[in-house]
């Protein structure tokens, strides 16, 4: 392998993130804190979660089940975790609408909430990535690759950089989702997003059984395209009534 390999498992992982962040993140500074303190956040939770499962890591047994504990135990953290981050925000949130009244200011507007969700999903996915791929990407500079015997025909860089690639995707439009959920106290949202993200970390499991490689990234892109479409769904829902409430408003 090369620079250039590295690089590209790399930019694969993380392309399109970056493709967001110059596209929408980088025009607002508030947004690039908000990916900030993000990506922080979640890093420190993947670490808490690494400290607290290293002493029972690497398991003796060789079935799938301690694996699947570790992973339910670390999406439900996560998943707490991301109602606290909702609730800091929505308090942050009344606090700059009450700055607002005082300076007689409009109040944030719909798509002010919904890229303050997005730049904290993204930094929720870069958190992921980092952890979890590109800090696996050293060797992927040097002179060979590396393959694993339980999926021996694609290289093990390639494969990580592209469920990375799959979970940035679920983290960033999942935070979305979520923070309308909870805003409008809508379940289906509330309870969409932890599923997915439960599904999603399950199916990395078959990527233990010989070949299973070839089963669960499709899987794992299945639940990024749905979470890809229930997303885009709502904020055009909410996007076509956020006019209607305004000149109701008016009136």
């Amino acid at each position: 392998m090369t620079v250039e390999a590295g690089l590209g498992y790399a930019l694969l992982a993380l392309g399109p993130a970056l493709s967001l962040f110059v596209a929408v993140i980088s025009k607002k500074p508030f947004l690039i804190l908000t990916v900030l303190s993000s990506t922080l956040l979640w890093l420190v939770s993947l670490i808490v979660l690494s400290g607290v499962w290293r002493g029972f890591l690497p398991l003796k047994s060789t079935a799938w089940w301690p694996y699947g504990i570790l992973i339910i135990t670390s999406v439900a953290f996560q998943e707490g975790l991301r109602i606290l981050f909702w609730k800091i925000y929505k308090r942050l949130e009344d606090i700059l609408d009450a700055y607002a009244d005082r300076v007689s200011k409009p109040h944030l507007f719909l798509t002010d909430k919904l890229q303050i969700a997005l730049a904290g999903g993204l930094g929720h996915g870069v958190a992921h990535a980092v952890f979890f791929c590109l800090s696996l990407l050293t060797p992927a500079f040097g002179p060979a690759t590396f393959y694993v015997d339980r999926c021996s025909h694609v290289p093990f860089f390639l494969v990580s950089a592209t469920i990375a690639l799959g979970f940035v995707t679920i983290h960033t439009f999942s935070m979305v989702i979520a923070f309308n959920g909870y805003a409008e106290g809508k379940k289906t949202d509330q309870i969409f997003v932890p599923i997915v993200h439960l599904v999603a970390a399950l199916a990395t499991l078959i990527n233990v059984a010989p070949g299973g490689c070839i089963i669960g990234v499709p899987v794992l892109y299945f639940m990024a395209i749905l979470t890809l479409l229930h997303c885009g769904k709502m904020v055009w829902r909410r996007l076509t009534e956020y006019p209607n409430r305004q000149a109701v408003m008016v009136q």
